[in-house]
């Protein structure tokens, strides 16, 4: 699977590319379909409910699956994007599957 990791005017660091990277090559266990993924990372001016924010497009044949979630940290964001995204493959796999 392709990932594609782009941060919206700021530069990501090395330790949280590989963080991303790490995390999209355990979801592409249950992502065995996934064609491509592309994780969009960027800061929010909405303090209340964390500033930063993470969007994960995930493109399996015939559809897109999106996750976008925000949190205080990136990482916890990039965590709780990705178990929607194990969610949305859990209902995409049983549309198949009738």
């Amino acid at each position: 699977m392709d990932v594609k990791i782009q941060s919206v005017k700021f530069d990501a660091d090395k330790k949280l590319v590989d963080f991303i990277e790490g995390k999209m090559a355990k979801l592409e266990r249950f992502a065995e379909r996934a064609v491509a993924a592309e994780v969009i990372l960027k800061v929010d001016k909405n303090h209340e409910d964390g500033n930063k924010v993470a969007m994960i497009k995930l493109l399996v044949p015939g559809e897109e699956l999106v996750a976008e979630r925000r949190s205080k940290a990136f990482e916890e964001s990039v965590d709780e994007a990705i178990d929607a995204l194990k969610r949305q493959l859990e209902k995409y796999k049983e549309k198949l599957a009738k």
